[in-house]
This record gives structure tokens, C-alpha cells and sequence, in this order.
């Protein structure tokens, strides 16, 4: 038996999915533009209102001194005030580039220590 020999390829298969998909993307698109997608929530007389995370700066001053909102604080007390926040609250460092790296990586190592994921280092561009 002798195998028969294709010289096209068929592509309507082919088209049949990127109308799929360009159904999916014009669909999707509209959401994007309006920002939201339109739904009616529930009332409730007992809800809380959602507070948005403020981001925590902690900076670290040449001579060593950690700044927790323009106040000088021990480590210590660094760790309990980030402690009432919630672990997704963005943190930000800020370092001078002469500071010792050991007490870069002892704040690093307290945040970590609790769980903290969302930090990111500030630097200038």
C-alpha cells in the first residue's frame, strides 16, 4: 500500500481558531477598556470597609540608624510596628549606598523572618 502524498496544507482548521481567539480577545477587550467588570454585589449590615494597604519605607541612614516613617527605631521596635500590617503591605527600602550591607541584610532577615514578600528596594535611575 502506497502512501498518498499531500501538497497543500489545509488551513481552514487553522482559521476556525484565530476566529476563536480573536472572539475571546474582542470580548475581553471591552472589560479592559471600562475597568470593571459589571456585577450587583449584596448588601450586608455588618461589613467592614476594605482599607487599602499603606506602603511601609523603612530607610537606612549611612551611620547605621533604621527610620520607620521619619522616626529613628531599633530593630525591634521596626519589626512590631511592621507586625500590624498585613503581610501583602508593600515595603520599601531605602539604603544609602555607603551603608554597611550587614544591616541591610539584618532588616531583610526580619522580614523575611515573618513572612513579609511584597519588599522592594528603592534606587535612583
Amino acid at each position: 500500500m502506497k502512501l498518498k502524498k499531500y501538497d497543500s496544507i489545509n488551513v481552514i482548521p487553522f482559521i476556525d481558531v484565530l476566529l476563536v481567539l480573536l472572539a475571546i480577545v474582542l470580548l475581553t477587550s471591552t472589560f479592559i477598556t471600562r475597568g470593571i467588570i459589571p456585577i450587583s454585589l449584596p448588601n450586608a449590615s455588618n461589613a467592614d470597609q476594605l482599607k487599602p494597604d499603606k506602603e511601609i519605607i523603612l530607610v537606612i541612614q549611612e551611620s547605621g540608624e533604621l527610620l520607620f516613617e521619619d522616626r529613628v527605631e531599633t530593630l525591634e521596635n521596626i519589626e512590631k510596628l511592621v507586625l500590624e500590617s498585613s503581610k501583602e503591605t508593600p515595603i520599601h527600602i531605602n539604603t544609602d549606598k555607603n551603608t554597611k550591607f550587614e544591616s541591610f541584610v539584618e532588616v531583610l532577615d526580619m522580614l523575611k523572618k515573618n513572612h513579609y514578600t511584597n519588599v522592594s528596594i528603592v534606587t535612583k535611575k
